[in-house]
Parts: C-alpha cells; sequence; structure tokens
C-alpha cells in the first residue's frame, strides 16, 4: 500500500505517511518511449529514400514527444506526500503539492472527527478530517481498497 505508519502503534507519537502509487518508475517510461519510438519506425522503414519519409518523420516525432510530455506530466502529478502526525494531544497534517507548495492542518486530537463519505465525495469511500472549524481531505490519491483499509487505521489510531 502506497502507506506507512512509520512509528509502533504503542508509541506516544504516530506518524502516516501517504503517497500515490508510482506504477512506471523513470526507467521503465524511458523504455516504453524507446520502444513506441522503434515501433513507430518499422512502417516507415520501406519509405527510407523517399519524400513520403519526410512527411511522416514530423508526425511520427511529434508523436513521441506528446507521448513523452504526457508521462513526464503524470510523473510530476504523482510527487504528492501527505504526513499525518498524532501526537497525545494534538493532530497535525502536512500535505507537499507537486509543485512544493505545503498545506498544513492542526487541531486537538481530541475534537478530530473522520469522515467517510461513500458515495458523495469527489471519489468513493473519500476520507476527511474534521476539526478546528475545517475539513480535509486525506489519501484522496488512493485506490478505493486503501481508503477503506486506512478510514479503519485512522479510527483505531484515534482512539488510542
Amino acid at each position: 500500500m502506497p502507506y506507512r505508519w512509520t512509528s509502533r502503534p504503542d508509541a506516544p507519537t504516530q506518524q502516516l505517511r501517504l503517497w500515490p502509487h508510482q506504477s512506471l518508475p523513470a526507467r521503465g517510461m524511458a523504455a516504453f518511449v524507446l520502444g513506441t519510438f522503434t515501433l513507430l519506425l518499422i512502417p516507415t522503414m520501406p519509405l527510407l529514400g523517399t519524400p513520403l519519409l519526410w512527411g511522416l518523420l514530423p508526425f511520427t516525432l511529434l508523436a513521441v514527444w506528446g507521448l513523452y510530455f504526457a508521462l513526464q506530466h503524470n510523473y510530476r502529478s504523482r510527487q504528492i506526500t501527505e504526513v499525518l502526525t498524532i501526537s497525545e494531544d494534538t493532530v497535525h497534517l502536512l500535505r507537499t503539492n507537486p509543485d512544493g507548495n505545503t498545506q498544513q492542518w492542526d487541531c486537538n486530537r481530541y475534537w478530530v472527527q473522520v469522515t467517510r463519505y461513500e458515495k458523495d465525495g469527489p471519489v468513493p469511500h473519500y476520507i476527511t478530517l474534521k476539526g478546528m472549524g475545517r475539513e480535509v481531505e486525506i489519501g484522496a490519491f488512493l485506490a478505493e481498497e486503501e481508503r477503506i483499509a486506512l478510514y479503519d487505521e485512522l479510527l483505531r489510531a484515534l482512539r488510542r
């Protein structure tokens, strides 16, 4: 699962780190783009030495560049981390966005409410933390099963 508790359950301070699933590492992306380029060149081989090659080559290169650009954008969009720190009396959530900006939320542990919206949120089983007059999302980038498990773990962690 793309989240991990970094402290023992019986420790006075617990920390949860969340990140999006990284299914295509950088080496895999390079291999995919190179493979796509190679496969796109196969149909153009019979056209070597003809003027038609120069007509098709820009579109082939544009397709490869578009694929590379889309994969790079996807990779940058997945650079999100969320760190939830639960101490004896406070709960602190720090979210680092892909552009490097951070968002923070603090609340007294006693007043924190964990809510799961099964169908009303932007994703199924949407999880929020509510307290201090604000409601913040946590783990919206996780898969549905992971959000269900996270909800149960959050409830257990906050009850201690």
